[in-house]
């Protein structure tokens, strides 16, 4: 039976790769983006996965672009939380602005995005919510107080959701990626890469989206139904927990 899967910033970076491969797997997915309407369109382009617009920061937004997806494609199935951004400061540089950007689009935003899909999963005695976390939320960064605290904050609402999902067949997952090959991080000057982020990661190179794609497709497939409130570190050895 194919699943109906939502990948929220699915059509850049790890949610590219995380939309790919649930289609691979024999999902329908859609893929949600905030702005960059050219990156869609040539997402949509080479992939035929459909692509919606919108803030997953605004509740009313979220909402009604569920309700679209749903009516273009069915009920869904499986929630993939992906949608992230960072404001990097020092903390006694950080404004309220760049702390409540953070938390609105990563911690609020995984709320915009489960909620309205939640009694729909539970009506039908099934879902899959996996959440895309952080390393940084599991150990902490230096200027990243906002971006830590929603990343570790998105790691007790999957704990919570998995206890409140388990009994009508839902269960509720992270992964937590460490540094990974994304245009983002390519972006970062390769000496710094080379001298201050690749030494820190035993496996000696970054990660690949499509690393972190397999572990979603893991968690979001039948056979991690007894997998529930659990967390996946992708980080090549960087940091346990």
């Amino acid at each position: 039976m194919s699943r109906i899967a939502l990948v929220t910033g699915g059509s850049r970076g790890i949610g590219e790769a995380i939309s790919k491969r649930l289609q691979a797997d024999g999902c329908t997915v859609a893929a949600t983006y905030a702005g960059n309407d050219e990156a869609a369109a040539k997402f949509t382009a080479e992939t035929g996965i459909k692509t919606y617009k919108w803030n997953v920061a605004d509740y009313e937004s979220s909402a009604a672009g569920i309700a679209q997806v749903e009516a273009d494609l069915g009920p869904i199935d499986i929630v993939i939380a992906n949608a992230g951004i960072t404001r990097d400061a020092p903390f006694h540089k950080m404004t309220p602005d760049q702390w409540n950007q953070v938390i609105d689009t990563n911690l609020t935003g995984v709320f915009n995005t489960v909620h309205p899909v939640w009694p729909g999963m539970r009506s039908r005695k099934f879902g899959r919510v996996v959440v895309i976390s952080s390393i940084n939320g599991q150990k902490g960064q230096f200027g990243q107080v906002n971006y830590a605290a929603t990343k570790a904050g998105d790691l007790g609402i999957i704990k919570s959701l998995a206890q409140e999902g388990a009994r009508a067949g839902i269960t509720a997952n992270a992964v937590c990626p460490g540094y990974i090959g994304t245009e983002m991080v390519r972006a970062i000057p390769e000496e710094v890469l080379n001298s201050k982020i690749i030494p820190q990661i035993p496996a000696g190179r970054l990660g690949e989206p499509e690393e972190i794609a397999r572990c979603v497709s893991f968690l979001a497939s039948d056979d991690a139904g007894f997998i529930n409130g659990s967390t996946i570190s992708a980080n090549g050895a960087q940091f346990f927990v």
